[in-house]
């Protein structure tokens, strides 16, 4: 069964289609995304998530546990493994 996608306009005149009621327009999250900090390696939800909670660097992470980081909506087990990498990389790791 195919998923019906509706057209939908974002506030910055971008045209895009989704099949749910969500209005993340994919063509502005993409003009946003960071293109040279461990966000970029993320998915939206999971750098939204991050950025609600003003996370911005390795060391605002470091500040957090895994498990503070894993019961954010929109984490999920491949971003924490990314997020460990990233922050191992920098002799870095979530908080104890």
């Amino acid at each position: 069964m195919e998923t019906k996608k509706n057209l939908k306009t974002c506030k910055n005149g971008h045209q895009f289609l989704k099949s749910s009621d969500c209005p993340t327009c994919p063509i502005c999250e993409e003009e946003r995304k960071p293109k040279d900090s461990f966000l970029s390696l993320l998915g939206a939800p999971a750098r939204r998530a991050l950025e609600r909670e003003n996370i911005k660097t390795l060391e605002d992470l470091a500040k957090w546990t895994e498990k503070e980081i894993i019961n954010l909506h929109g984490m999920g087990p491949s971003t924490i493994s990314k997020l460990k990498k990233a922050l191992s990389e920098y002799h870095l790791s979530f908080k104890s």
